[in-house]
């Protein structure tokens, strides 16, 4: 990964040199060794800040949005993730992407960062649940590309050979409807509506969020578990059909909630409905849950 950041901050350089972009979104060492947080690079001489290791977790593409109005070309950093998200944002008409300069690079898969902390910086820490289940570890869309592309398309196609692993979905479903309203209560009965994992989701990019409506009658502040799980569901099936398995939303939260359960049930679903799909794969405005058919047999009416 030494090498990746060396060539990361030469690029980086150059094009804010030559003024080709304004600004490079990147990431740098945050306050511990474990975290490695979103850098946003515009000065030349600042581009030693850029760093590429185990806990680059943050999906870039996100703060993507907070450029669209402004003058000027941005470069981002992607991994295969953050580059489905880039794409999510294409799809649903929030980015352009003539304003982007793409620059892909190769994912080992991240650290977890809960076990860093309990196990120490020399500890043996395993990879993150979300990274030991992606299927997409090398960048789909790309302007630029950094490291052994070959090498990582190697590496990458065995995780693609891979059937989804939905065995904790799986274990969910055997419950009774009394088991599952008294598991997901009792996960929301913690949440306290931060928002985390709504700000840190690419596919939560509503210009105006209902949540944050301030009119009555259409969703209540209070902080409670029947609020709680209206939030939680709403926003679930929000996202059902376009969630790029990023994990962020359960890593942002700091209640430990398992938010990416439900997501992975929604996703199950879909595939058994519509056929295997994986959202951000490409850009095609074929969504599962994002058009209509006038043959559509309906079945279900």
């Amino acid at each position: 990964m030494k090498e990746i950041t060396l060539q990361m901050q030469e690029l980086a350089r150059e094009l804010l040199q030559k003024g080709e972009v304004n600004v490079v979104l990147g990431w740098e060492k945050g306050t511990f060794w474990y975290l490695s947080p979103p850098a946003f690079v515009d000065k030349p001489e600042d581009v030693e800040r850029l760093v590429y290791d185990d806990y680059c977790h943050h999906n870039l593409s996100k703060y993507l949005m907070d450029y669209r109005y402004q003058e000027g070309k941005v470069a981002v950093f992607l991994k295969g993730c953050d580059s489905r998200a880039f794409n999510i944002l294409l799809e649903d008409n929030q980015l352009e992407r003539e304003k982007y300069v793409l620059i892909g690079i190769p994912c080992p898969g991240m650290k977890d960062q809960e076990k860093a902390k309990e196990f120490g910086v020399n500890g043996d820490i395993p990879l993150a649940k979300k990274c030991q289940e992606c299927k997409y570890p090398n960048p789909l869309v790309y302007d630029y590309f950094l490291g052994d592309k070959k090498a990582a398309d190697e590496a990458a196609a065995t995780k693609e050979a891979k059937a989804k692993e939905y065995s904790d979905v799986e274990q969910m479903e055997k419950m009774t409807s009394d088991e599952k309203y008294d598991f997901w209560s009792s996960q929301y009965e913690r949440c306290i509506r931060c928002y985390a994992c709504r700000n840190v989701c690419p596919a939560c990019n509503c210009r105006e969020c209902i949540f944050d409506q301030s009119r009555t009658g259409w969703i209540g502040k209070a902080n409670n578990a029947s609020e709680n799980q209206f939030f939680a569901l709403t926003r679930a099936m929000h996202v059902a059909g376009r969630c790029i398995e990023c994990g962020e939303c359960e890593r942002a939260c700091p209640m430990h909630i398992p938010i990416m359960l439900l997501n992975k049930k929604l996703i199950k679903d879909i595939n058994e409905l519509f056929g295997e799909y994986d959202a951000g794969v490409k850009v095609d405005g074929v969504l599962p849950l994002g058009h209509f058919d006038k043959n559509d047999p309906e079945e279900f009416m």
